[in-house]
């Protein structure tokens, strides 16, 4: 397991590049338009399943032309922002167009599958370069229209790269994650952490997974339809991301089921602890129990 974290380099924002990207939802519009905001040299293609986007895209100025097998071996860098199986068929299809040392990478939610699948055919080309990413901000909306050129202000970037063996990057890979983030550095990111794709899947579990199913199951209660007028600031934190998209959360959860429902098997195992306590009337333990939490809270705090 690696936890690394990169200071940020703004010195090389305006190299001019070529980046090209495949899907214009929330997270690919806010790639295009964050490049075209903040690096206007650099000049962005894209590919995006419905033409009436990559239109309205090009008309606004935030992409400069189609990703295609005619401009693909034209780009730097090669943000696949698809489902995971569509991102593995998208660079299994198109490898053969890749210039030679481009740097492709993901914005999966989950790793170990697009990383497998990535670093092999990366090793089968032995040409382009691949790396796993997850840019750690979005929005509870979906779409195009949701997406806006500051989306990843200050956010954290983890890159995932593939290793000899636990805790070694080989010199290759190390010029991978710097390129990376020199192509990258124009997108506002406050951070880039560096980890394993089985850590990145066991953390994303409790850290953005289990939120939304803890949310989901939230609203399920019949209350939440009386609620009105009774809600406030924590109604509103509760709820929030219930507000999804249930295709892609749904192949999230399933594909990293081990982690996950280890996750919510805790969950349960605390959730019966205060139950406890608040049906035997034992003030000692839930005194215990809300100021642990908030002790806890406290150390986790600066890193909101």
């Amino acid at each position: 397991m690696i936890k690394k974290m990169f200071d940020i380099d703004r010195s090389d924002m305006a190299e001019p590049a070529t980046v090209g990207i495949v899907g214009l939802g929330l997270i690919g519009g806010s790639f295009a338009k964050a490049y075209k905001a903040k690096a206007p040299g650099y000049k962005v293609y894209a590919a995006n399943r419905t033409k009436a986007t990559l239109d309205r895209a090009m008309a606004e100025g935030v992409v400069d032309g189609v990703l295609d097998e005619n401009t693909i071996g034209e780009c730097d860098l090669i943000i696949v922002t698809l489902y995971p199986e569509a991102a593995v068929r998208y660079i299994e299809d198109n490898r053969q167009y890749f210039k030679t040392n481009t740097i492709v990478t993901d914005a999966c939610g989950n790793k170990r599958g697009i990383c497998s699948e990535g670093f092999k055919l990366a090793d089968e080309d032995e040409s382009f370069c691949f790396i796993g990413a997850h840019p750690m901000a979005g929005s509870q909306y979906s779409g195009y229209e949701y997406s806006k050129a500051d989306m990843f202000d200050g956010a954290s970037m983890i890159l995932v790269p593939t290793l000899t063996r636990e805790d070694e990057i080989t010199p290759r890979m190390g010029m991978i994650i710097s390129r990376s983030k020199t192509l990258l550095a124009p997108i506002g990111f406050g951070e880039y952490k560096v980890t394993d794709a089985a850590t990145h899947d066991r953390m994303i579990a409790y850290t953005s997974q289990l939120g939304h199913v803890m949310a989901s199951s939230y609203v399920r209660n019949q209350l939440s339809l009386e609620s009105f007028g009774f809600t406030g600031g924590s109604f509103r934190d509760m709820t929030r991301i219930a507000y999804c998209n249930p295709e892609m959360w749904s192949e999230l959860f399933i594909e990293n089921r081990d982690n996950l429902t280890k996750e919510i098997d805790i969950l349960i195992g605390e959730l019966e602890r205060y139950r406890e306590a608040i049906d035997s009337s034992d003030c000692d333990t839930l005194r215990r129990l809300l100021d642990e939490g908030t002790r806890r809270k406290e150390k986790i705090t600066p890193h909101d």
